[in-house]
């Protein structure tokens, strides 16, 4: 006779059991595609609400630098707390190993509280998100049944749209927002599901190919966008999914490896009891709700252009943009008004190795004055009141009188706003004290909208002199 054991809300039937039941939450099977196939044969059976601790903490304008939890199990908390039903709503989700109860998740709801009249939740998975990768990433299930119940509430009590709803996971809690979105979508002729899924670097192991119930999809709301960093593909081993997964797919520098990131990638640790995944911390897999959070106060300086591929953009195949524009990585994706374009939902972008990360896509072209035959490089640079400079070089080798060098570059300084622009050039060894060259006239094309700048320079300078250019 199989023993009848009780743990916590729900009967389990002995150690060959495949299901658990929690009240109000519904069961859950390990049965395929959640578990017993390979690539998910270590997932298992999600814990109890209560053994992870799960609660919501509301941020509002109201609140201040303090957030009022909470608790999904009673309405009284909602209802007596500053949530406004006449706001929209954001919940940010974190993943693996991380806390919801401070870091990147509260400050990313003080910040859009700040810029907007929202509700913010920071949903705090802590408890079960510190254990192995196949735990956590099995737990997310119960994480979105009871957010969806959440949700629920709010509809009931304030009879408040899904559609209001906005949510931002980041690695497994890209896929917990799927799954909240999974179980709501279309809840009644009234409602048509969640209005929109943010997905940061979705986990890539154990979602990676596997069918859409399981993992983060575009008909999980209304509209999903996603950012891609640490993405995973042979030969290379990342945090993150490669293929596309939501409406707009954003690939910033490829999608792989961040710059300014000089930790190693991802690997995967073989011992006798699980598979663990080392550095969990990894730069290239958060940088993505870094570049969410600075694309609130920036989206100007993460425009997105549709490539086929991350080299044929980098080769300026895909600039400037369309004729029906681009759109911008993180926080305003959703304002672009192509947004549910189905035939080519990847777009790629280069970032600033540091904060803010911004950058500007622009192609130069230098037409030089001044001698022939002259070994050496030449620079444009950008100057901003506050004195930051930043050069970009254009050309390098035989510089000629006459001749145009062009070049496309993601610049760091917008030079919308540059207070100065300069041309200087630096000489190789055995070039001539005496040689002197000038930039005639500088274009600049502006890839969000190809608009055209001109420059002209005046004279020539010596290298390393830098020549003042203005606008003509």
């Amino acid at each position: 006779m199989i023993p009848i054991v009780w743990i916590g809300a729900f009967l389990l039937l002995g150690t060959a059991a495949n299901e658990v039941c929690y009240k109000d939450l519904g069961c859950f099977s390990d049965k395929p595609p959640w578990s017993g196939i390979p690539g998910r044969k270590l997932f298992g059976l999600p814990a109890s609400p209560e053994s992870m601790n799960i609660s919501f903490l509301l941020f509002t304008r109201e609140t201040g630098n303090l957030s009022q939890k909470l608790l999904y199990t009673e309405k009284s908390t909602v209802q007596n707390s500053y949530f406004s039903p006449l706001r929209k709503t954001r919940f940010v989700i974190h993943g693996f190993t991380s806390t919801g109860k401070y870091g990147w998740v509260v400050e990313m709801c003080l910040l859009l509280v700040k810029v907007e009249n929202v509700n913010c939740i920071a949903v705090d998975w802590e408890d079960g998100a510190k254990c192995t990768y196949f735990t956590a990433a099995s737990n997310i299930r119960v994480l979105g049944a009871v957010t969806a119940y959440l949700i629920n509430t709010l509809a009931k009590a304030y009879h408040y749209s899904p559609s209001k709803i906005h949510l931002i996971g980041h690695s497994i809690g890209a896929h917990t927002a799927g799954e909240v979105g999974r179980r709501l979508r279309g809840i009644s002729r009234q409602f048509s599901g969640i209005g929109r899924i943010t997905g940061l670097d979705p986990a890539g192991i154990g979602f990676e190919g596997f069918p859409d119930m399981v993992r983060l999809d575009p008909s999980d709301a209304q509209f999903v966008d996603v950012i891609h960093t640490n993405a995973g593909k042979f030969p290379t081993i990342g945090f993150g999914m490669f293929n596309a997964t939501g409406d707009l797919d954003f690939y910033p520098n490829g999608g792989r490896v961040m710059p300014g990131c000089d930790d190693k990638n991802t690997t995967l640790v073989e011992t006798d009891f699980d598979t663990e995944m080392e550095g969990v911390g990894n730069c290239h897999h958060s940088r993505s709700h870094e570049y969410y959070r600075y694309s609130i106060l920036f989206p100007g300086g993460f425009v997105a252009y549709p490539c086929e591929s991350y080299e044929s953009f980098q080769e300026g195949n895909c600039f400037p943009c369309p004729r029906e524009g681009c759109p911008m990585m993180g926080h305003y994706a959703d304002r672009f008004h192509n947004k549910l374009r189905n035939n080519n939902p990847k777009y790629f972008l280069d970032t600033a190795p540091k904060k803010p990360f911004t950058s500007w896509l622009y192609n130069i072209s230098v037409k030089l004055s001044g001698m022939t035959g002259v070994k050496g490089e030449m620079d444009i640079a950008f100057q901003m009141k506050d004195g930051k400079t930043k050069e970009y070089q254009i050309g390098s080798g035989s510089l000629n009188q006459g001749q145009t060098y062009s070049k496309l570059i993601s610049v760091e300084i917008n030079p919308v706003k540059a207070s100065r622009v300069e041309f200087i050039w630096h000489k190789k060894i055995f070039t001539s004290f005496w040689a002197k060259l000038g930039a005639e006239r500088v274009r600049l094309v502006r890839g969000k909208d190809g608009h055209e700048s001109f420059f002209c320079g005046s004279g020539t300078a010596t290298h390393g002199v830098p020549q003042i250019l203005t606008p003509c």
